[in-house]
């Protein structure tokens, strides 16, 4: 079994992620408004004209970033709450890690749906592997 930590550490790679993303969009937009692209009345309620693809695709795939991934985030909460941190836990959360990375690259660059669905569907199933794997240690250490 591996120290109780290193099921936290694919969280804050996660994270990371997470909040480059942000930060990216963040840029992204106000130089889209800067550059009267987006009118800035547009993010007031989100309604009117809209983003361009490019922009439009970085903004969802921050929303994306804030769905699914709360579930690995209370995995990980659970795991660590219950000192559970086997090497099949902690290897399926880089795993996830690893999939939501690729699924960012494709979104915000070329933007395949294809690829991107794989590497959703990817880390769909290695979500649910983690969730399985976890309630098999509760189950086992009740």
């Amino acid at each position: 079994m591996a120290t109780a930590t290193a099921v936290v550490w694919p969280a804050f790679a996660l994270f990371a992620l997470t909040m480059l993303s942000v930060a990216r969009l963040a840029r992204l937009r106000f130089a889209a408004a800067k550059a009267g692209v987006v009118d800035p009345r547009y993010y007031k309620v989100f309604k009117g004209e809209g983003e361009p693809p490019q922009l439009a695709a970085a903004s969802r795939n921050v929303v994306s970033l804030h769905e699914m991934p709360t579930l690995f985030y209370a995995g990980t909460a659970i795991a660590f709450a219950a000192g559970e941190a086997s090497a099949a836990l902690v290897a399926l959360g880089w795993a996830y890690v690893a999939l939501r990375l690729a699924h960012t690259a494709v979104h915000v660059t070329v933007n395949r749906v294809l690829w991107r669905f794989r590497a959703f569907l990817g880390s769909w199933i290695v979500l649910a592997a983690y969730w399985a794997v976890l309630g098999a240690a509760l189950l086992r250490a009740a």
